[in-house]
Protein backbone atom coordinates (compact mmCIF):
# COMPACT_ATOMS: atom_id res chain seq x y z
CA UNK A 1 0.00 0.00 0.00
CA UNK A 2 1.56 3.30 -1.01
CA UNK A 3 1.02 6.48 1.35
CA UNK A 4 -1.11 8.36 -1.41
CA UNK A 5 -3.38 5.68 -0.65
CA UNK A 6 -4.02 6.90 2.92
CA UNK A 7 -4.88 10.60 1.73
CA UNK A 8 -5.51 10.76 -2.29
CA UNK A 9 -8.15 9.46 -4.55
CA UNK A 10 -8.40 6.84 -7.43
CA UNK A 11 -7.44 8.60 -10.50
CA UNK A 12 -10.42 8.90 -12.55
CA UNK A 13 -10.26 9.39 -16.36
CA UNK A 14 -13.42 10.64 -18.51
CA UNK A 15 -14.06 7.78 -20.62
CA UNK A 16 -16.54 7.42 -23.72
CA UNK A 17 -17.87 3.86 -24.02
CA UNK A 18 -18.61 2.82 -27.68
CA UNK A 19 -20.91 -0.23 -29.37
CA UNK A 20 -21.90 -1.35 -32.41
CA UNK A 21 -25.97 -0.70 -31.36
CA UNK A 22 -26.80 -4.47 -31.71
CA UNK A 23 -24.61 -5.62 -29.18
CA UNK A 24 -25.65 -2.59 -26.74
CA UNK A 25 -26.88 -4.59 -24.48
CA UNK A 26 -24.07 -7.32 -24.56
CA UNK A 27 -21.87 -4.33 -23.46
CA UNK A 28 -24.04 -2.46 -20.84
CA UNK A 29 -24.26 -6.36 -19.17
CA UNK A 30 -20.21 -6.72 -19.67
CA UNK A 31 -19.85 -2.99 -17.56
CA UNK A 32 -22.75 -4.23 -15.10
CA UNK A 33 -19.95 -7.67 -14.74
CA UNK A 34 -16.72 -5.04 -14.18
CA UNK A 35 -18.71 -2.69 -11.99
CA UNK A 36 -16.34 0.01 -11.97
CA UNK A 37 -17.78 2.68 -14.61
CA UNK A 38 -20.07 5.28 -13.73
CA UNK A 39 -22.71 6.47 -16.42
CA UNK A 40 -22.87 9.84 -16.55
CA UNK A 41 -26.57 11.50 -17.24
CA UNK A 42 -29.99 11.81 -15.53
CA UNK A 43 -31.66 8.47 -15.75
CA UNK A 44 -35.02 8.64 -17.61
CA UNK A 45 -38.10 6.71 -16.12
CA UNK A 46 -39.20 3.21 -16.45
CA UNK A 47 -41.12 2.40 -19.11
CA UNK A 48 -41.28 -0.73 -21.66
CA UNK A 49 -42.51 -4.64 -21.36
CA UNK A 50 -40.30 -5.17 -18.38
CA UNK A 51 -41.35 -2.32 -16.69
CA UNK A 52 -44.68 -3.13 -16.69
CA UNK A 53 -44.09 -6.66 -15.79
CA UNK A 54 -42.47 -5.53 -12.76
CA UNK A 55 -45.30 -3.55 -11.34
CA UNK A 56 -47.56 -5.85 -11.96
CA UNK A 57 -45.61 -8.46 -9.77
CA UNK A 58 -45.48 -5.99 -7.25
CA UNK A 59 -49.17 -5.00 -6.79
CA UNK A 60 -49.52 -8.45 -6.66
CA UNK A 61 -46.96 -8.97 -3.73
CA UNK A 62 -45.31 -11.77 -5.74
CA UNK A 63 -42.13 -10.37 -6.62
CA UNK A 64 -39.13 -11.75 -5.18
CA UNK A 65 -37.39 -9.82 -2.78
CA UNK A 66 -33.60 -10.80 -3.76
CA UNK A 67 -31.28 -7.55 -5.03
CA UNK A 68 -31.71 -6.80 -8.58
CA UNK A 69 -29.55 -9.14 -11.09
CA UNK A 70 -29.17 -9.45 -14.96
CA UNK A 71 -29.34 -12.23 -17.46
CA UNK A 72 -26.12 -12.43 -19.93
CA UNK A 73 -28.83 -13.55 -22.45
CA UNK A 74 -31.72 -11.28 -23.64
CA UNK A 75 -34.42 -12.64 -21.07
CA UNK A 76 -37.97 -13.55 -21.83
CA UNK A 77 -40.05 -11.12 -19.74
CA UNK A 78 -43.44 -13.06 -19.71
CA UNK A 79 -41.73 -15.92 -18.25
CA UNK A 80 -39.69 -13.97 -15.82
CA UNK A 81 -43.13 -12.66 -14.67
CA UNK A 82 -44.89 -16.08 -14.45
CA UNK A 83 -41.79 -17.21 -12.27
CA UNK A 84 -41.72 -14.19 -10.28
CA UNK A 85 -38.52 -13.20 -11.00
CA UNK A 86 -38.94 -9.71 -9.33
CA UNK A 87 -34.79 -9.40 -9.18
CA UNK A 88 -34.24 -9.98 -12.40
CA UNK A 89 -36.86 -7.96 -14.15
CA UNK A 90 -35.99 -5.01 -12.17
CA UNK A 91 -32.12 -5.58 -13.58
CA UNK A 92 -33.75 -5.55 -16.93
CA UNK A 93 -35.42 -2.45 -16.23
CA UNK A 94 -32.16 -0.95 -14.69
CA UNK A 95 -30.46 -1.92 -17.95
CA UNK A 96 -32.72 -0.95 -20.40
CA UNK A 97 -32.62 2.65 -18.63
CA UNK A 98 -29.46 3.02 -19.12
CA UNK A 99 -29.14 1.71 -22.91
CA UNK A 100 -31.40 5.27 -23.07
CA UNK A 101 -28.90 7.06 -22.03
CA UNK A 102 -26.65 5.96 -25.08
CA UNK A 103 -26.07 8.61 -27.90
CA UNK A 104 -26.60 7.15 -31.34
CA UNK A 105 -24.73 7.94 -34.64
CA UNK A 106 -25.11 5.84 -37.28
CA UNK A 107 -24.50 1.79 -36.04
CA UNK A 108 -23.10 2.51 -32.74
CA UNK A 109 -24.14 3.74 -29.76
CA UNK A 110 -21.96 5.64 -26.83
CA UNK A 111 -22.21 6.47 -23.30
CA UNK A 112 -20.40 9.13 -21.38
CA UNK A 113 -18.94 8.47 -17.98
CA UNK A 114 -15.86 7.83 -15.79
CA UNK A 115 -13.42 4.85 -14.68
CA UNK A 116 -10.56 4.21 -12.76
CA UNK A 117 -7.75 5.25 -15.30
CA UNK A 118 -5.96 1.80 -13.97
CA UNK A 119 -8.74 -0.14 -15.26
CA UNK A 120 -9.19 1.08 -18.99
CA UNK A 121 -6.82 -1.61 -20.08
CA UNK A 122 -8.67 -4.27 -18.02
CA UNK A 123 -12.40 -2.47 -19.56
CA UNK A 124 -10.53 -2.75 -23.22
CA UNK A 125 -9.86 -6.22 -23.17
CA UNK A 126 -13.06 -7.09 -21.57
CA UNK A 127 -15.34 -5.17 -24.49
CA UNK A 128 -12.91 -6.11 -27.57
CA UNK A 129 -14.66 -9.19 -28.14
CA UNK A 130 -18.08 -7.52 -28.36
CA UNK A 131 -16.83 -5.09 -30.48
CA UNK A 132 -17.09 -2.54 -27.94
CA UNK A 133 -14.02 -0.31 -26.92
CA UNK A 134 -12.91 2.61 -24.17
CA UNK A 135 -11.99 6.00 -25.26
CA UNK A 136 -10.45 8.47 -22.74
CA UNK A 137 -11.59 11.83 -23.32
CA UNK A 138 -10.30 15.36 -22.01
CA UNK A 139 -11.66 16.25 -18.71
CA UNK A 140 -13.44 19.83 -19.01
CA UNK A 141 -11.60 22.40 -16.19
CA UNK A 142 -14.85 22.90 -14.59
CA UNK A 143 -16.03 19.24 -13.97
CA UNK A 144 -15.01 17.63 -11.48
CA UNK A 145 -14.53 13.43 -11.42
CA UNK A 146 -16.35 11.92 -9.00
CA UNK A 147 -14.77 10.56 -5.66
CA UNK A 148 -13.16 6.97 -4.71
CA UNK A 149 -11.08 5.98 -2.77
CA UNK A 150 -9.08 2.58 -2.24
CA UNK A 151 -10.32 0.05 0.00
CA UNK A 152 -7.43 0.61 2.56
CA UNK A 153 -8.49 -1.59 5.83
CA UNK A 154 -7.26 1.00 8.37
CA UNK A 155 -9.45 3.42 7.22
CA UNK A 156 -12.85 1.89 6.35
CA UNK A 157 -14.37 1.61 9.60
CA UNK A 158 -14.30 5.38 10.13
CA UNK A 159 -14.78 6.16 6.18
CA UNK A 160 -18.68 6.51 7.30
CA UNK A 161 -17.54 9.32 9.73
CA UNK A 162 -16.73 11.59 7.42
CA UNK A 163 -19.02 10.46 4.54
CA UNK A 164 -21.80 11.29 6.91
CA UNK A 165 -20.47 14.81 6.61
CA UNK A 166 -19.84 14.98 3.09
CA UNK A 167 -18.34 13.24 -0.06
CA UNK A 168 -14.48 14.25 -0.25
CA UNK A 169 -13.80 16.13 -3.54
CA UNK A 170 -11.99 14.96 -5.79
CA UNK A 171 -8.96 17.01 -5.75
CA UNK A 172 -8.92 17.37 -1.87
CA UNK A 173 -6.67 14.94 0.94
CA UNK A 174 -8.97 12.93 2.59
CA UNK A 175 -8.93 13.30 5.87
CA UNK A 176 -10.35 10.11 7.39
CA UNK A 177 -6.58 9.11 8.34
CA UNK A 178 -6.64 12.32 10.43
CA UNK A 179 -10.22 11.64 11.33
CA UNK A 180 -9.61 8.15 12.68
CA UNK A 181 -6.26 9.03 14.83
CA UNK A 182 -8.16 12.49 16.32
CA UNK A 183 -11.87 10.88 17.13
CA UNK A 184 -9.83 8.14 19.25
CA UNK A 185 -7.73 11.07 21.06
CA UNK A 186 -10.66 13.04 22.09
CA UNK A 187 -13.02 10.11 23.18
CA UNK A 188 -10.57 8.42 24.84
CA UNK A 189 -10.43 12.05 27.03
CA UNK A 190 -13.12 12.36 27.81
CA UNK A 191 -13.97 8.38 28.39
CA UNK A 192 -10.62 8.00 30.77
CA UNK A 193 -11.09 4.86 32.51
CA UNK A 194 -9.29 1.73 32.57
CA UNK A 195 -12.11 -0.47 33.34
CA UNK A 196 -15.12 1.21 31.33
CA UNK A 197 -12.17 1.80 28.14
CA UNK A 198 -11.54 -2.62 28.02
CA UNK A 199 -15.02 -2.98 28.13
CA UNK A 200 -15.78 -1.18 25.39
CA UNK A 201 -13.01 -2.46 23.74
CA UNK A 202 -14.37 -6.23 24.81
CA UNK A 203 -17.27 -5.09 22.64
CA UNK A 204 -15.99 -4.23 19.91
CA UNK A 205 -14.32 -7.67 19.79
CA UNK A 206 -17.90 -8.74 20.11
CA UNK A 207 -18.96 -7.19 17.04
CA UNK A 208 -16.04 -8.55 14.77
CA UNK A 209 -17.05 -11.74 15.33
CA UNK A 210 -20.76 -11.14 14.64
CA UNK A 211 -20.98 -12.93 10.87
CA UNK A 212 -24.94 -13.39 11.05
CA UNK A 213 -27.88 -11.83 13.19
CA UNK A 214 -29.24 -8.62 14.03
CA UNK A 215 -25.87 -7.23 15.07
CA UNK A 216 -23.59 -8.57 11.94
CA UNK A 217 -24.47 -5.10 9.87
CA UNK A 218 -21.96 -3.50 12.33
CA UNK A 219 -19.41 -6.00 11.80
CA UNK A 220 -17.30 -3.46 10.06
CA UNK A 221 -17.01 -1.11 12.38
CA UNK A 222 -15.82 -2.83 15.12
CA UNK A 223 -12.25 -0.83 14.88
CA UNK A 224 -14.16 1.95 16.26
CA UNK A 225 -15.19 1.05 19.69
CA UNK A 226 -11.64 -0.70 19.62
CA UNK A 227 -9.67 1.48 19.42
CA UNK A 228 -12.08 4.13 21.40
CA UNK A 229 -12.01 1.59 23.93
CA UNK A 230 -8.13 0.91 24.33
CA UNK A 231 -7.98 5.10 23.94
CA UNK A 232 -10.40 5.10 27.42
CA UNK A 233 -7.99 2.41 29.05
CA UNK A 234 -4.93 4.32 28.22
CA UNK A 235 -6.35 8.26 29.52
CA UNK A 236 -7.88 5.81 32.51
CA UNK A 237 -4.17 5.30 32.90
CA UNK A 238 -2.90 8.49 33.17
CA UNK A 239 -6.07 9.73 35.46
CA UNK A 240 -5.86 6.36 38.11
CA UNK A 241 -9.63 5.85 37.34
CA UNK A 242 -10.57 1.43 36.80
CA UNK A 243 -14.40 1.47 37.37
CA UNK A 244 -14.10 4.76 39.04
CA UNK A 245 -11.68 6.09 41.55
CA UNK A 246 -11.19 2.38 43.38
CA UNK A 247 -7.64 2.70 44.44
CA UNK A 248 -6.75 -0.34 41.86
CA UNK A 249 -4.14 1.78 39.76
CA UNK A 250 -2.41 4.64 40.79
CA UNK A 251 -2.48 7.96 38.20
CA UNK A 252 0.01 8.11 36.38
CA UNK A 253 -0.38 11.97 35.13
CA UNK A 254 -3.62 13.18 37.50
CA UNK A 255 -6.43 13.09 39.18
CA UNK A 256 -9.17 15.01 37.17
CA UNK A 257 -11.17 15.80 40.16
CA UNK A 258 -8.53 17.03 41.67
CA UNK A 259 -6.16 19.08 38.78
CA UNK A 260 -8.83 20.25 36.77
CA UNK A 261 -7.14 23.39 35.34
CA UNK A 262 -3.73 20.68 34.01
CA UNK A 263 -6.77 18.89 32.52
CA UNK A 264 -8.41 21.77 30.91
CA UNK A 265 -4.97 23.30 29.50
CA UNK A 266 -4.11 19.91 28.26
CA UNK A 267 -7.67 19.52 26.12
CA UNK A 268 -7.27 23.31 24.89
CA UNK A 269 -3.47 22.16 23.93
CA UNK A 270 -4.75 19.34 22.46
CA UNK A 271 -7.54 21.45 20.76
CA UNK A 272 -5.44 23.83 19.04
CA UNK A 273 -2.80 20.88 17.43
CA UNK A 274 -5.84 19.72 15.99
CA UNK A 275 -7.29 22.73 13.95
CA UNK A 276 -3.55 23.39 13.25
CA UNK A 277 -3.84 20.03 11.49
CA UNK A 278 -6.73 20.24 10.11
CA UNK A 279 -5.80 24.22 8.89
CA UNK A 280 -2.58 22.64 7.20
CA UNK A 281 -5.16 20.33 5.34
CA UNK A 282 -7.50 22.94 4.71
CA UNK A 283 -4.71 25.18 3.03
CA UNK A 284 -3.99 22.16 0.67
CA UNK A 285 -7.29 21.84 -0.52
CA UNK A 286 -7.66 24.96 -1.63
CA UNK A 287 -4.75 25.65 -3.13
CA UNK A 288 -5.56 22.81 -5.28
CA UNK A 289 -8.73 24.13 -5.86
CA UNK A 290 -8.14 27.76 -5.88
CA UNK A 291 -4.98 28.38 -6.38
CA UNK A 292 -2.34 30.62 -4.33
CA UNK A 293 -4.06 33.36 -4.36
CA UNK A 294 -7.27 32.68 -2.83
CA UNK A 295 -5.54 30.52 -1.03
CA UNK A 296 -3.59 33.13 1.13
CA UNK A 297 -6.48 35.22 2.05
CA UNK A 298 -9.10 32.76 2.90
CA UNK A 299 -10.75 32.38 5.86
CA UNK A 300 -9.81 28.65 6.67
CA UNK A 301 -6.54 29.18 4.04
CA UNK A 302 -3.07 31.10 5.31
CA UNK A 303 -4.71 33.78 6.27
CA UNK A 304 -6.80 32.13 9.19
CA UNK A 305 -3.49 30.07 10.08
CA UNK A 306 -1.52 33.11 10.60
CA UNK A 307 -3.84 34.23 13.11
CA UNK A 308 -4.33 31.42 14.99
CA UNK A 309 -0.77 30.17 14.98
CA UNK A 310 0.20 34.50 16.05
CA UNK A 311 -2.36 34.69 18.62
CA UNK A 312 -0.90 31.39 20.12
CA UNK A 313 2.37 32.35 20.11
CA UNK A 314 1.20 35.40 21.62
CA UNK A 315 -0.26 33.58 24.30
CA UNK A 316 2.38 31.65 24.89
CA UNK A 317 4.97 34.87 25.33
CA UNK A 318 2.37 36.65 27.62
CA UNK A 319 2.62 33.26 29.75
CA UNK A 320 6.49 32.58 29.92
CA UNK A 321 7.18 36.80 29.97
CA UNK A 322 9.34 36.29 26.91
CA UNK A 323 8.98 39.36 25.06
CA UNK A 324 10.33 38.74 21.36
CA UNK A 325 7.84 35.69 21.63
CA UNK A 326 5.34 38.31 22.27
CA UNK A 327 6.32 40.37 19.68
CA UNK A 328 6.86 37.55 16.82
CA UNK A 329 3.07 35.80 17.62
CA UNK A 330 1.49 39.45 17.59
CA UNK A 331 3.43 40.67 14.31
CA UNK A 332 2.37 37.27 12.60
CA UNK A 333 -1.34 37.73 13.74
CA UNK A 334 -1.71 41.39 13.02
CA UNK A 335 -0.37 39.79 9.05
CA UNK A 336 -2.85 36.99 9.11
CA UNK A 337 -5.93 39.25 10.13
CA UNK A 338 -4.24 42.16 7.41
CA UNK A 339 -4.89 38.98 4.85
CA UNK A 340 -7.94 37.99 6.55
CA UNK A 341 -9.39 42.03 6.03
CA UNK A 342 -7.93 42.05 2.18
CA UNK A 343 -9.71 38.93 1.19
CA UNK A 344 -13.19 39.99 2.87
CA UNK A 345 -13.23 43.29 1.05
CA UNK A 346 -12.32 42.04 -2.12
CA UNK A 347 -15.30 39.68 -1.60
CA UNK A 348 -17.58 42.37 -0.39
CA UNK A 349 -16.35 44.84 -3.45
CA UNK A 350 -17.28 48.34 -3.02
CA UNK A 351 -19.02 50.74 -1.18
CA UNK A 352 -20.40 51.46 2.30
CA UNK A 353 -22.45 48.73 2.83
CA UNK A 354 -19.41 46.71 1.24
CA UNK A 355 -16.98 47.82 4.09
CA UNK A 356 -19.11 47.62 6.63
CA UNK A 357 -19.92 43.47 5.51
CA UNK A 358 -16.18 43.02 5.42
CA UNK A 359 -15.91 44.48 8.89
CA UNK A 360 -18.43 42.72 10.58
CA UNK A 361 -17.47 39.47 8.69
CA UNK A 362 -13.90 40.21 10.33
CA UNK A 363 -14.90 40.63 13.38
CA UNK A 364 -17.10 37.15 13.26
CA UNK A 365 -13.63 35.64 11.96
CA UNK A 366 -12.11 36.50 14.85
CA UNK A 367 -15.05 35.67 17.76
CA UNK A 368 -15.20 32.17 15.52
CA UNK A 369 -11.68 31.61 15.27
CA UNK A 370 -11.45 31.66 19.48
CA UNK A 371 -14.67 30.20 19.84
CA UNK A 372 -13.56 26.93 18.29
CA UNK A 373 -10.65 26.69 20.31
CA UNK A 374 -12.49 27.26 23.55
CA UNK A 375 -15.19 24.17 22.29
CA UNK A 376 -12.52 21.75 23.00
CA UNK A 377 -12.44 22.80 26.62
CA UNK A 378 -15.85 20.23 26.34
CA UNK A 379 -12.60 17.49 26.11
CA UNK A 380 -11.88 18.27 29.98
CA UNK A 381 -15.80 18.96 31.10
CA UNK A 382 -16.99 15.68 29.79
CA UNK A 383 -13.74 13.98 31.50
CA UNK A 384 -14.36 16.01 34.66
CA UNK A 385 -18.21 14.55 34.38
CA UNK A 386 -17.24 10.75 33.35
CA UNK A 387 -15.16 10.77 36.99
CA UNK A 388 -17.37 12.13 38.95
CA UNK A 389 -20.06 9.74 37.95
CA UNK A 390 -17.21 7.32 38.94
CA UNK A 391 -16.85 8.68 42.39
CA UNK A 392 -20.53 9.46 42.95
CA UNK A 393 -21.09 5.71 41.93
CA UNK A 394 -18.07 4.27 44.16
CA UNK A 395 -18.85 6.07 47.26
CA UNK A 396 -22.74 5.42 47.11
CA UNK A 397 -21.57 1.76 47.09
CA UNK A 398 -18.61 2.08 50.09
CA UNK A 399 -21.46 3.79 51.93
CA UNK A 400 -23.46 0.73 51.65
CA UNK A 401 -20.76 -1.89 52.93
CA UNK A 402 -20.84 -3.54 56.02
CA UNK A 403 -23.36 -6.51 56.67
CA UNK A 404 -24.25 -8.77 54.07
CA UNK A 405 -27.27 -7.10 53.08
CA UNK A 406 -24.86 -4.05 53.12
CA UNK A 407 -22.63 -5.82 50.65
CA UNK A 408 -25.22 -7.27 48.36
CA UNK A 409 -26.18 -3.70 48.19
CA UNK A 410 -23.15 -2.33 47.15
CA UNK A 411 -22.54 -4.42 44.40
CA UNK A 412 -25.76 -4.40 42.86
CA UNK A 413 -25.25 -0.33 43.56
CA UNK A 414 -21.63 -0.57 42.18
CA UNK A 415 -22.97 -2.94 38.72
CA UNK A 416 -25.91 -0.95 38.20
CA UNK A 417 -24.13 3.03 38.34
CA UNK A 418 -21.38 1.56 36.56
CA UNK A 419 -22.92 0.29 33.95
CA UNK A 420 -25.24 3.52 33.67
CA UNK A 421 -22.29 5.65 33.62
CA UNK A 422 -20.92 3.70 30.87
CA UNK A 423 -23.25 3.38 28.62
CA UNK A 424 -24.25 8.14 29.19
CA UNK A 425 -20.41 8.38 28.76
CA UNK A 426 -20.03 5.95 25.76
CA UNK A 427 -22.82 7.94 24.25
CA UNK A 428 -22.14 11.29 25.50
CA UNK A 429 -18.49 11.26 24.74
CA UNK A 430 -19.12 10.23 20.80
CA UNK A 431 -21.29 12.47 19.96
CA UNK A 432 -18.96 14.93 21.65
CA UNK A 433 -16.03 13.99 19.67
CA UNK A 434 -18.07 14.13 16.41
CA UNK A 435 -18.92 17.20 16.84
CA UNK A 436 -15.75 18.49 17.34
CA UNK A 437 -14.54 16.89 14.14
CA UNK A 438 -17.73 18.50 12.51
CA UNK A 439 -17.98 21.83 13.96
CA UNK A 440 -14.07 22.48 14.22
CA UNK A 441 -12.21 20.40 12.16
CA UNK A 442 -14.06 20.17 9.01
CA UNK A 443 -15.36 23.38 8.37
CA UNK A 444 -11.48 23.92 7.80
CA UNK A 445 -10.62 21.34 5.79
CA UNK A 446 -13.61 20.74 3.60
CA UNK A 447 -13.28 23.24 1.08
CA UNK A 448 -16.65 22.15 -0.76
CA UNK A 449 -18.41 18.64 -1.80
CA UNK A 450 -17.51 16.17 -4.01
CA UNK A 451 -19.82 13.24 -5.67
CA UNK A 452 -19.21 9.98 -4.44
CA UNK A 453 -17.98 7.78 -7.47
CA UNK A 454 -21.43 5.35 -8.23
CA UNK A 455 -20.89 2.80 -10.86
CA UNK A 456 -23.04 0.84 -13.03
CA UNK A 457 -22.78 -2.67 -11.13
CA UNK A 458 -24.88 -5.38 -10.78
CA UNK A 459 -24.55 -9.42 -10.57
CA UNK A 460 -24.84 -11.21 -13.87
CA UNK A 461 -26.91 -14.43 -13.72
CA UNK A 462 -26.35 -16.92 -16.81
CA UNK A 463 -29.69 -19.06 -17.66
CA UNK A 464 -28.62 -22.39 -15.93
CA UNK A 465 -27.61 -20.25 -12.59
CA UNK A 466 -31.26 -18.17 -12.86
CA UNK A 467 -33.47 -21.45 -13.02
Amino acid sequence: MRSADLVLPTSMSRIGVVSLRPRARETLVALAKAGCVELVGNLPPAEGEAAEALRRLLKRGSADPSPPALLESIPDVAALERAGAGDLLAGEVELQRRNRLAVGHGSFSAWLGWAPTERIDELNELLAPLGAAVVELPRPAWVDPPTDFRPVKVERPFRPLVQTYGTTRYRDVDPTAFTAISFILMFGMMFGDVGHGLVLALVGLFLRGRRQGRLASLQHIWVIPFAAGIAGACFGFLYGEAFGPTGLIEPLWLDPLESPMPLLLAALALGAVLLLVSYLLGIVNRWRASGPGATLVAQYGIAGLATFVGGIVLLGGLYWQLTLVEVAGAALALVGVGLLALGLVLDAGRGFAAMTQAVIELFDALVRLVSNLLSFTRLAAFGLMHAALGAVVFEAASALWGNVVGVILAVVVFFVGNLGAFALEALVSGVQALRLEYYELYSRIFAGEGHAFVPWSMPVLSAEEAS
